[in-house]
């Protein structure tokens, strides 16, 4: 039976904004994710899709707690860690690395390779210098790169080669937990499958476990076991990677798949086209979605759907299957 690593809780995230309003003063409260509930299994890997600005990065954020939670509960192994103080969160952190979208920015330009690797380990007091300096020429073969790599400097290698040092550096602690927030999409077509594969390969050697936040459907399809779909900060439908994209159930998941290119554009992976309605709009009432879905009734513009399991392993957000 598989164990729970991550579980969130009605994970609320809410920032306070300049008012749109005319001589208005009083900030305006973004809720950039609303109620969010989920769990990641042990060796398993997690992913989250959606629009830009849906609250993909917010969440895996919130989880390593970049960001502090505005309410709910977030546990690792079954201890919160969502209200945590920062002394009480070191050790945590060290449980728990990330892999960003830009390699360039995350890496200090001023370090070595290998000074960027060591440095977590530095923070973190573990190993003698030697002993960090013998990991870092580890994990740099690891990636794929040479150890004479650990004497350069960011700005000397490709986009690809940055990412690879980034993984590198997230592994040098020995995580159980990596947050991969749109680890390919600054990437070329032909290095993304290399990284993709590079995950993979690491979750197998080191028993990993991941949470993939993308906008590529075709990749997370590849590389999660289990899908979350979000909208506007609220968990629309969750499937395991197969079901998902075999029978996606909510009108948002549909459109997502169905905008996947295909190489024959006469073959469709759904039987129709889902047309996008609307923009989106978190000032609405009812469900998120309902501007934008060509089946909304009355009852969607008046009440939020609660995320309920249709089928075994399959939850969705959405008055037509109560």
């Amino acid at each position: 039976m598989s164990e729970t690593l991550i579980e969130v809780k009605n994970l609320q995230v809410h920032f306070k904004r300049k008012s749109s309003k005319l001589l208005s003063f009083k900030p305006e409260i973004l809720k950039a994710v609303d109620n969010v509930n989920f769990t990641i299994e042990k060796g398993k890997t997690f992913g989250l899709v959606g629009e830009s600005g849906s609250g993909k990065s917010t969440i895996g954020k919130a989880i390593l707690r970049y960001h502090k939670p505005t309410g709910g509960e977030i546990f690792y192994e079954g201890k919160e860690i969502g209200s945590m103080s920062e002394k009480e969160l070191l050790s945590y952190r060290k449980k728990m690395q990330s892999v960003f979208q830009d390699p360039y920015s995350s890496l200090d330009p001023s370090h070595t390779v290998q000074d960027i690797i060591c440095e977590p380990m530095e923070i973190h007091k573990m190993h003698t210098a030697a002993e960090r300096k013998e990991r870092a020429r580890e994990l740099i073969r690891v990636v794929g790169l040479k150890e004479q790599d650990l004497l350069k400097y960011p700005h000397e290698f490709s986009g690809g080669q940055r990412q690879r040092i980034s993984i590198a550096r997230a592994l040098s602690v020995k995580p159980e937990f990596v947050v991969c927030d749109e680890p390919i999409s600054a990437l070329d077509v032909s290095l993304q499958a290399q990284i993709v594969q590079m995950l993979q390969d690491l979750q197998q050697k080191y028993g990993l476990t991941y949470l993939f936040i993308s906008h590529q459907l075709q990749v997370v399809q590849k590389i999660c076991d289990e899908i979350g779909v979000l909208y506007l900060g609220n968990l629309m439908e969750i499937s395991d990677a197969e079901k998902l994209y075999s029978n996606p159930l909510h009108p948002y998941t549909k459109m997502l798949i169905s905008s996947i290119p295909v190489p024959d554009p006469r073959i469709k992976t759904l039987d129709k086209i889902v047309t996008d309605t609307g923009v989106q709009s978190r000032g609405i009432g009812g469900c998120r979605f309902h501007n934008r879905c060509p089946g909304c009734t009355e009852r969607c513009r008046q009440e939020v759907p609660a995320l309920r399991e249709v089928e075994a392993g399959h939850f969705v957000a959405c008055h037509k299957y109560e």
